[in-house]
């Protein structure tokens, strides 16, 4: 008997579909951050209990309109978790966080992923999973709510808070 159970891949339809709310979740995710330094960060867990996590660095301008990320194998990464995570058969929970730089202090908000899409986190949450260990040479970054995001395929309300 194996250790953890084995995960069904999930059918070539239902990927190129999370695939392309994948691409419509970080669009709108760009647009809700707006220009500045920004970090997503994504973790999950797959229904075989393996707990996934990849971090991605990206800067946003707005004149002229452009992305750049600082390494493309992680946005590559994090976007692929993103995937799986929005299609649903083989994670079981995940969340995705963004901080951005700011002063005095970095600010955060986070989203869940709930029925195929991304949901804002409730800040209390969200301050929990932030906050740095004691001891920590971790800064300490500011919870800010996070915007209900526009799902192309069916406009997000603000009952989608978590």
């Amino acid at each position: 008997m194996p250790a953890r159970p084995e995960l069904i891949c999930p059918d070539e339809a239902s990927t190129e579909a999370a695939m392309a709310r994948t691409l419509d979740a970080l669009a709108a995710v760009f647009q809700a951050l707006g220009p500045g330094e920004h970090t997503l960060s994504i973790a999950s867990t797959r229904t075989d209990g393996a707990q996934l996590s990849h971090t991605a660095d990206l800067s946003l301008a707005t004149d002229p309109v452009r992305m750049a990320v600082l390494d493309e194998d992680d946005y590559a990464a994090l976007a692929m978790l993103l995937v799986f995570a929005l299609e649903g058969s083989t994670v079981t929970a995940a969340a995705l966080i963004a901080t951005t730089a700011a002063e005095p202090r970095p600010r955060a908000c986070g989203w869940t992923v709930r029925e195929g899409w991304l949901r804002p986190m409730d800040t209390a949450g969200l301050q929990a999973v932030v906050t740095p260990c004691p001891g920590s040479s971790a800064v300490n970054r500011e919870v800010y709510p996070a915007p209900v995001l526009i799902n192309p395929s069916g406009a997000a309300t603000e009952s989608d808070r978590d």
